[in-house]
């Protein structure tokens, strides 16, 4: 089968690779579709960060590059191995991608999985990936979803329990403001969700098509430009004076991180979402004097079950976040290279690796 195989940095190579074997316990997809994701983008440009090194293998999978890339994806059961029992061929199934070890607790209660020793994900620290025609994982890490939920737009609930997860971080409820800074596929996806869980959303975002985008999407009720806006007063104007009740840093930018400090009220909650490549400040006496909460947050954790209902709930529409579908041999051209390059025209590429869905 063809697969996009990383080998080093700046180095991805599409490849016929054997198809894996599906084995007790395990379930064999064929793969639909596969979103590029920020993550891909760092390993591309300047890794490899979460893939291990070529002669540095993994400690769980045992991998190191190359390896197959590929982690927010969605597919078509066919085949199961033994004692797999509730889902069969054919069945609409997504991946929570995650690698961890076998004596650690996943089960429905976990909130800490997520954390474990050694965690990385499928498709960047091995058991193979999106971005190849067929993959095969553990029963636990499939999800079946609805065949109403088209499967391109199922690729994107991976990104969106992202968006999930940081929600349920900040203990956000109905009929709260929510200030999110940066409109890009997390930003937007994360406002999506708020959105869905009744919050109020305002939208800080210096990209005018980035502006375009998140009011074409309607997830926000308010799209600010900090260049422009004075967006802690607007803020302060939408809330009756008070301030959002909760934020969420979605740019790893310092202004960003400091006008969330300022525009939150007292007790407010700040998520931190995005991944920073470099040290962050805080105004600390901002943060006592109002008693914020600062929370961290990464991937998800028992979150899938709940973002798929918001889909098939018909709470989210994912479609508007799909801005580009491509084949494999169209990787690099016209996937990583816009969204390195022109990232502001594009929200979430996907790739075919079959390329029937094309």
């Amino acid at each position: 089968m063809r697969a996009a195989r990383y080998y080093d940095r700046g180095d991805i190579r599409i490849e016929d690779i054997p198809e894996p074997q599906v084995g007790p316990g395990q379930v064999g997809i064929d793969v639909a579709w596969c979103g590029i994701c920020g993550t891909d983008l760092h390993e591309y440009a300047e890794g490899p960060i979460f893939i291990p090194p070529a002669g540095h293998p993994q400690p769980i999978s045992g991998e190191s590059a190359p390896v197959t890339l590929g982690h927010e994806m969605s597919g078509v059961v066919y085949a199961v191995g033994d004692g797999v029992e509730d889902l069969s061929p054919g069945d609409h199934v997504v991946v929570e991608p995650y690698i961890v070890h076998d004596d650690v607790d996943t089960g429905p209660t976990s909130d800490d999985y997520h954390l474990s020793p050694d965690m990385n994900f499928i498709g960047l620290g091995g058991g193979g990936g999106g971005l190849a025609e067929k993959i095969v994982v553990n029963r636990r890490w499939a999800h079946k979803v609805s065949d109403a939920v088209p499967l391109d737009q199922a690729a994107l609930l991976e990104p969106l329990s992202v968006g999930y997860h940081a929600a349920d971080r900040s203990g956000v409820k109905a009929g709260d403001v929510a200030l999110v800074t940066g409109a890009g596929p997390i930003g937007l996806l994360t406002s999506a969700v708020l959105t869905a869980l009744g919050a109020t959303v305002i939208i800080s975002e210096p990209s005018r098509l980035r502006r375009e985008r998140a009011e074409q999407t309607g997830v926000a009720k308010l799209v600010l430009d900090p260049g422009a806006d004075d967006v802690v007063a607007k803020v302060r104007e939408a809330t009756g004076g008070r301030g959002a009740d909760v934020g969420f840093e979605c740019t790893s930018v310092q202004p960003a991180l400091d006008t969330l400090v300022e525009a939150l009220r007292p007790r407010g909650v700040l998520v931190n979402v995005s991944i920073w490549g470099k040290r962050a400040s805080f105004d600390m006496q901002a943060i006592v004097l109002k008693e914020l909460d600062v929370r961290g947050t990464i991937a998800y954790v028992n979150s899938h079950p709940d973002t798929i209902a918001l889909v098939e709930e018909g709470k989210v529409d994912l479609g508007p976040f799909i801005t580009g579908r491509i084949g494999l041999d169209d990787l690099i051209d016209e996937g990583f290279d816009t969204l390195i390059n022109r990232n502001e025209t594009a929200v979430k590429i996907l790739v075919s690796p079959s390329g029937r869905g094309l």
